[in-house]
């Protein structure tokens, strides 16, 4: 009860929704599964919501779990007295638990250690406590002079680093220092003069300061990959004047006293080389961290817009993956992503058979009927593009398109890859997943790690793990929004699917594989490993197009079935002879939801939810969103004008605004200073634009939003 009232405090949510949510992921059901099928337990939580609650259970108990890891250790070492127990008990973060555990960590041999090995410990507590007697230094020392202290400068010394290394394990100091360089830091960046930085990449931090209070979290990770790659050296500081107040609030040094000095060094000995690097250690993980954690929400927030872009369906599509020397390879797929017929053409240097290039690439374009061409937009894509563009001319019924190839290669090479197509070059299967991302985006780029797709910032310089995490939960979210048919779904899609991994996905394939498809519902219960839970949390998600119940091509779960035929009876729909009257008398009838809800039993929101399921049977709700623009003509810089307006399609959205395609050589940068306030952008998005200026030489483009145009 504890956790869900901690729960519950911290995401602001009433007791009993997070209580009911706890208590549905303590039994193993998936977050998709929660969220669609659970509304009236959970009190229409959404996706996120629910994810905050199950990722701070995580949190809340990895803090529980170090804090009784702590209890321990420092109780079998016999110093755990009741204060300190009870302040790690109150300890309300990972950071104040591991501060109150800094004094009894075990750690190298240090020169307190050794000072307190030769007896010095109390002196040490003579020095803190400042003593007015009229009496000498020496009086107070010669009693710890013997055969391991020699003098009284060595008794002075190493009572000193005992009073260096308390005071930097000083929980108070600690904490009140860390929120003081988070207020007060500033971060100092300069170049190496050692390191040439060739390209310039970092000349933008050369010589750069800034409070860290308003560092952005892509100047973070940019600094951190120009220290790593030792172009940049960096340091954070606050006023010295900050950090005496606070250790001198703790540790004041008495004006009257003979230990007054020996304090104040003992002070700045232990600020300067233990106190303060540890701070800026922690201090610099927490930026760090924060950093990180944005750099991935961005990247999963890209990825869920790629992922949801619509599909272009009743297409026969050419795919052409571009290459000079060795060729662009051309893959041709039916409207089912089934492979038509492959082909390698040479229209470019060094070989430039360009009437045998066109003279090929029409014989595919007539002989199969393709009406769309996928140009990915590696090397030679704009040559690429131009090739086409004379072909695509003439031809009012074919368009073409510039897709990301990102991953392509990834794909080319993988497992995935070879079981799909055996016997097709490595080369030649990158053309098809050109292809198919363009029919089909999700389908295809579930095939690859996430991390290749392209559509991040410094992806490479953050937790990995993390990364990883967050992606994955990014696809889990997509796929099972938009369902899958079970029929044709791959086995890299269907492991995504609520409560089905990989094992069993590749379960159902095979079952489907020898049995034939499947007829209904029902029949996923007889492929081995699926038992009651999994078809629980997986059938609402899968669809079954062909199936002899209507219901079975809709997200209604097969438990509601009995409460769809009720709802279809109480609104007069039950009488309909098919799914496609159904729909079209939901869209006409005035529905009484209140009467519904109340004579079945169940809130309004799960009949309105069936009811849109019933009025769009196998609706894909990645139909709602624009299409990708088709070309039949190219654009070079030449052909670009300052001021022109131009539609894009946004690439890429990171912090500084967004990379666009705008149809030529290189995207251009749509800074955020130019985008509208509260305007969304989203990777896919069609948006209308100005440019604002051209650099042919530092090949750069910069573009306004429409609604910037005046301003």
């Amino acid at each position: 009860m504890e956790l869900i009232k901690k729960i519950a405090e911290e995401l602001n949510l009433p007791l009993a929704k997070v209580r009911n949510t706890v208590d549905l992921l303590k039994d193993d059901n998936t977050i998709p599964f929660i969220a669609r099928y659970r509304k009236e337990i959970t009190g229409n939580l959404d996706e996120v919501q629910i994810r905050e609650i199950n990722n701070l259970i995580g949190r809340i108990e990895n803090l529980e779990a170090r804090r009784q890891s702590i209890l321990k250790l420092i109780g079998d070492s016999g110093r755990l007295t009741p204060d300190l127990e009870r302040q790690i008990h109150e300890a309300a973060s990972i950071t104040l638990l591991e501060d109150l555990y800094q004094p009894y960590r075990p750690k190298k041999r240090t020169k307190a250690m050794a000072a307190r090995e030769k007896g010095l410990a109390p002196l040490a507590e003579i020095i803190l406590s400042q003593p007015c007697e009229k009496r000498k230094i020496s009086d107070f020392v010669v009693p710890f002079i013997n055969k391991q202290v020699e003098n009284l400068d060595e008794a002075l010394e190493g009572a000193s680093d005992i009073v260096a290394e308390i005071i930097s394990e000083n929980t108070i100091i600690r904490q009140l220092l860390r929120e003081k360089f988070s207020k007060l830091g500033k971060i100092h960046v300069s170049n190496n003069p050692d390191i040439v930085d060739e390209r310039k990449v970092y000349q933008d931090y050369y010589k750069f300061q800034q409070p860290l209070k308003g560092l952005r979290h892509y100047q973070v990770l940019a600094i951190n990959r120009g220290e790593k790659e030792k172009v940049l050296n960096l340091a954070i500081q606050v006023d010295e004047l900050v950090w005496q107040e606070i250790i001198f609030s703790q540790y004041p040094p008495k004006q009257e006293s003979i230990f007054h000095n020996i304090l104040i060094e003992a002070i700045h000995d232990g600020a300067k080389r233990l106190l303060l690097p540890s701070i800026v250690r922690d201090v610099r993980r927490e930026i760090n961290e924060n950093a990180e954690n944005h750099a991935i929400k961005v990247f999963a927030d890209n990825l869920k817009s790629l992922l949801s872009q619509p599909p272009i369906s009743e297409h026969i599509i050419i795919g052409i993956d571009p290459g000079f020397r060795t060729g662009c390879k051309v893959a041709v797929i039916d409207p089912n992503g089934k492979l038509l017929d492959t082909a390698t053409i040479f229209p470019h240097h060094p070989q430039k058979q360009l009437e045998r290039a066109y003279g090929k690439l029409l014989d595919l374009i007539n002989q199969y009927g393709a009406t769309l061409i996928a140009i990915g937009n590696g090397t030679a894509s704009r040559e690429t593009e131009a090739f086409i563009a004379e072909i695509t001319k003439t031809n009012k019924n074919l368009n073409y398109l510039i897709t990301n190839e990102a991953g392509a290669s990834v794909y080319s090479a993988s497992e995935t890859a070879r079981r799909e197509f055996p016997d097709l070059d490595v080369s030649m299967r990158g053309a098809v997943s050109i292809a198919r991302r363009v029919q089909d985006p999700l389908a295809e780029l579930v095939k690859i790690d996430p991390r290749s797709i392209g559509v991040g910032l410094y992806q490479h310089d953050v937790n990995q793990t993390k990364l990883i995490e967050a992606l994955n939960q990014v696809i889990e979210s997509v796929v099972n929004a938009v369902g899958v048919e079970i029929n044709t779904a791959s086995m890299e899609i269907l492991s995504h699917i609520s409560g089905i991994g990989p094992g069993t996905a590749e379960k159902i394939v095979n079952f489907r594989e020898d049995h034939g498809s499947f007829n209904n519902r029902n029949e996923i219960m007889d492929v081995p490993g699926i038992g009651p839970k999994t078809f629980q949390q997986a059938a609402g998600f899968l669809r079954v197009r062909g199936s002899s119940n209507p219901l079975d091509n809709t997200g209604i779960h097969p438990e509601s079935y009995k409460i769809a035929y009720g709802i279809l009876q109480l609104s007069g729909l039950a009488k309909a002879d098919s799914s496609e009257e159904i729909s079209s008398n939901i869209n006409k009838m005035k529905i009484d939801y209140e009467n519904i809800a109340e004579e079945l039993e169940i809130s309004i929101s799960t009949v309105e939810d069936i009811l849109q399921e019933l009025a769009h049977p196998g609706r894909d709700p990645r139909d709602d969103l624009p299409k990708p623009i088709l070309r039949n003509d190219v654009l070079s810089m030449d052909d670009l004008t300052q001021g022109m307006e131009i539609k894009g399609t946004i690439r890429n959205v990171v912090d500084f605004g967004a990379f666009v395609d705008i149809g030529v050589k290189i995207d251009g940068l749509l800074h955020r200073s130019r985008i509208p306030e509260n305007c969304n952008l989203k990777v896919g998005d069609v948006i209308d634009l100005r440019i604002v200026s051209i650099d042919i030489n530092r090949n750069r483009i910069a573009l306004s939003m429409k609604e910037t145009f005046n301003t």
